[in-house]
């Protein structure tokens, strides 16, 4: 029976192994359909013959977008977590399509906000399925693992598409993008075990709703995330206009600044699964929200030249990314009862903390009394002590060590 237990209990080990490595690389393509509007932002503007504040507008709209996503990814809880992963991964594929079958503004508006909300889906979806199956104490690594796909998006996505556009225009990646967002429902489909049948009295998307906001920990943790995130996207949206600006630099160059913002990112996403779950999750968040806060001064200080504003940058993303993938598996154990929710909630205050710092990143960035990137830096300061502040409210239901 031993024998027979062990070979099961390996067998599972390498179904999971395998299906983490499909949730990576899906997450992959969907991460660098968000992440390539950032430093190719002035080239899309320009094809579409916008300016920055309209695209301003694009991306605060799909931000907003987010703050939908736990009446729509509760279907995880509801119905299972392959129904929610699948739902998103059609509407991820018809909002790409939809840019590609009409390449205008206001398609591409459309499209961006609908691709997030597919996102916003998949993401909560998937984390609390991997969340039903790791234990607490391991969580962090195997979390930490799915999220390399960010970071590899910088490293691999965004240069083919720097690529792609240079040689072909604006609108050229997303033929592409929408074929392996097609690609991705198939394997998952394929992949993922057949939802268990829901039982009778299973709570409900309100009920689920009203336990995660009227739990104090669970507020004091969205509210937490959204400031850090807040305090990224003040600098992410204007860093590839600043940087052009400020150095000259072209779209090949962009694409370099990018690859080496992922490799700082997987450099944070690769701590996490080192120490995050030796540490624990909340001194790790700590750890990593005062270095971003280092970070944003060094931008200030060294902004002025090239190899201070890069290095700058590079412990800009690298402690954003340990700190918001350390947070993701803290996320997952303050409501098991309603993990998918609680993580669908997560991605809207994640989404509500973009499109502020959408709105605001613009406005600081094109006044004139602190001239550059300073401004910026300064409200991520800002905002990053306040995510501190709520870090101290946030416990774990059942009071685990980490």
């Amino acid at each position: 029976m031993s024998n027979i237990a062990l070979q099961n209990k390996s067998e599972l080990k390498r179904g999971l192994n395998f299906q983490v490595t499909v949730f990576v690389i899906v997450r992959l393509v969907y991460n660098t359909t968000y992440r390539m509007i950032y430093p190719f932002l002035s080239y899309f503007a320009k094809g579409m013959g916008v300016d920055l504040r309209a695209m301003s507008y694009a991306f605060t709209s799909r931000s907003l977008m987010g703050l939908i996503s736990p009446f729509l990814a509760s279907v995880a809880d509801s119905r299972g977590r392959k129904t929610g992963m699948l739902i998103g991964a059609i509407v991820f594929t018809g909002s790409v399509s939809l840019i590609v079958i009409w390449p205008t503004f206001t398609a591409f508006f459309i499209g961006l906000s609908l691709s997030f909300i597919g996102y916003s889906i998949f993401i909560p979806s998937m984390q609390a399925y991997l969340g039903d199956r790791i234990p607490y104490e391991k969580r962090g690594r195997v979390l930490g693992i799915t999220e390399f796909s960010w970071s590899l998006s910088a490293i691999i996505g965004v240069p083919v598409v720097g690529f792609i556009i240079a040689r072909n225009g604006w609108l050229a990646p997303f033929p592409l993008l929408a074929l392996l967002g097609a690609l991705s429902f198939i394997i998952l489909a394929w992949m993922l075990p057949k939802d268990s049948a829901p039982q009778e009295g299973q709570p409900g998307f309100w009920k689920n709703l009203r336990t995660v906001f009227s739990y104090p920990p669970a507020v004091a943790a969205l509210v937490m995330a959204s400031l850090y995130t807040a305090a990224n996207e003040v600098v992410t949206l204007v860093y590839g206009v600043w940087v052009e600006q400020a150095f000259a630099l072209s779209i090949v160059s962009l694409a370099a600044t990018a690859l080496a913002i992922g490799f700082s990112e997987l450099g944070g996403e690769v701590l996490v699964t080192i120490f995050t779950d030796k540490i624990g999750k909340r001194r790790a968040l700590a750890v990593g929200i005062i270095g971003n806060c280092i970070a944003a001064l060094a931008l200030h200080f060294f902004g002025h030249w090239f190899l201070g504003a890069m290095l700058s940058l590079f412990l800009f993303y690298l402690t954003y990314e340990f700190t918001i993938v350390s947070g993701i598996p803290l996320m997952t154990e303050i409501l098991p009862s309603a993990r998918a929710t609680m993580m669908a909630a997560h991605m809207a205050l994640i989404a509500l903390g973009r499109s502020m710092g959408d709105l605001l990143a613009p406005i600081l960035y094109t006044q004139s009394v602190v001239p550059g990137i300073t401004a910026n830096a300064l409200a991520a300061i800002g905002f990053n002590l306040l995510a501190l502040f709520f870090l101290t409210r946030v416990k774990l239901s059942q009071q685990k060590a980490q």
